[in-house]
């Protein structure tokens, strides 16, 4: 799970060392978002594969385990190309309205319109990825991320800097790459799928209709919760960039930086979820619930070796990852410092909310993201940023607030156990 973001990341550290890489930063992180935003939906199913999938293993209904990936991968392949297309038109329009500065939106728009051609490929390896968890597979996924992530560096290598005769790309270069790598992960998943998961049914048989419409129902409010979480960090950026250029590069490092260090949490946090939703598919509830604080325990020790780090040496980390004009580094040293202390802290949280997901009770979820994203969050941001003329830094110490409260909400939700009478 620690490669998940690293396209991103490779993306970032990559065209960092491009010239004017402020703008090059703050387009493709700005790109990255809005092309989030725009397949979140589509995402949402994987939590409805790994839930159901998860749940009919421990109800021990194995020839039928891979019907609800069908599903998904079918709904998927109809949905996408009209997302593509979607996308592709909207972005020249969306960009300026984003961001002002004309180099960022001369660099997002092609960089952006190129992503969308992945949304596909995106979508139905989140679908892949439900799959193998909830089936304890999850060193399939493994050993197609790592791959496919290092085909995406050999390939950012080539294209961005004209390395091997090609020509120099630059940020499109980068999402060319991001693109390959992509569809290799997906076609990779399709070969494994043939392989090891044919007797459950993969590409055999649809569930029926009443499951189909259960998975939809499943999926669409972790769909409506990313939609909103992406369409969250467009509007922090947007409020980011009323700072500044550098601030928006300098956000966009500390976003990525974010998402890579809670990752591992983040892959525990799957797990849990595959053994809450097989303790609950046995019918066994304190099994359930004892698996969600286990896994909460592990997750608080290794989020602690990681934080402490950021939190000792931001600067240093800063350094050796990214090549960064001299105030990006200062603007981004000390919310890496609170990124590092949050990341303690938010282990806890995201192991719960997965393992809420698990058990089924996606809705509950939704609502405490949602709301604390966009009633809480957003409009402190805005305040305490533009508006009070406090910086980067406020707007970071703001989300470190919010985040550590939500974490007390899943604990609670967790505590009472209302997630154990959810039938799905």
């Amino acid at each position: 799970m620690v490669s998940q973001n690293i396209l991103n990341l490779v993306d970032t550290a990559m065209v960092s060392r491009l010239d004017n890489s402020n703008a090059a930063l703050a387009a493709i992180g700005l790109g990255g978002f809005v092309l989030f935003f725009w397949q979140a939906l589509l995402l949402g199913f994987s939590t409805g594969v790994q839930a159901s999938a998860s749940r009919a293993k421990g109800q021990g209904n194995l020839k039928k385990l891979a019907y609800t990936l069908n599903a998904a991968i079918l709904i998927i392949f109809i949905a996408s190309p009209f997302l593509t297309l979607g996308l592709t038109f909207v972005t020249p329009h969306l960009f300026p309205i984003l961001n002002s500065d004309v180099k960022v939106t001369e660099l997002g728009v092609p960089y952006l319109q190129i992503r969308s051609i992945g949304i596909i490929f995106t979508a139905m390896n989140f679908a892949f990825r439900g799959y193998w968890n909830a089936i304890d597979m999850t060193w399939l996924y493994m050993k197609t991320i790592v791959s496919m992530h290092l085909l995406n560096i050999l390939l950012n290598y080539i294209l961005i800097f004209g390395n091997f005769g090609a020509p120099k790309l630059g940020v499109e270069g980068a999402a060319i790459a991001s693109v390959i790598a992509l569809s290799f992960g997906t076609l990779s998943y399709f070969v494994l799928g043939l392989r090891h998961a044919r007797k459950q049914g993969f590409l055999q048989a649809l569930p029926s209709i009443g499951s189909n419409i259960k998975l939809i129902k499943l999926s669409l409010p972790n769909g409506v919760q990313q939609l909103f979480f992406a369409a969250g960090f467009i509007v922090m950026f947007w409020i980011i960039g009323l700072i500044g250029v550098a601030e928006v590069a300098a956000g966009n490092i500390l976003i990525n930086l974010w998402l890579i260090v809670l990752l591992p949490g983040m892959g525990m946090g799957l797990a849990a979820a595959t053994l809450v939703g097989q303790a609950l598919g046995a019918k066994n509830v304190d099994d359930a619930s004892e698996w969600g604080w286990d896994v909460v325990k592990l997750a608080f020790i290794t989020m602690l070796l990681i934080g402490a780090p950021m939190i000792i040496a931001p600067e240093s980390i800063l350094s050796v990852i990214f090549s960064l004009e001299p105030e990006t580094l200062k603007l981004a040293v000390w919310p890496v410092r609170l990124i590092g202390l949050c990341t303690i802290y938010e282990a806890i949280g995201v192991v719960l909310q997965a393992a809420l997901l698990g058990a089924g009770d996606t809705r509950r979820v939704m609502r405490v993201v949602v709301l604390g994203q966009w009633l809480i969050f957003l409009p402190a941001a805005y305040f305490a940023g533009p508006v009070a003329g406090y910086g980067l830094g406020a707007i970071w110490l703001i989300q470190f607030v919010y985040r550590i409260f939500q974490t007390g909400i899943f604990i609670s939700y967790w505590t009472r156990r209302k997630w154990a009478k959810i039938i799905i």
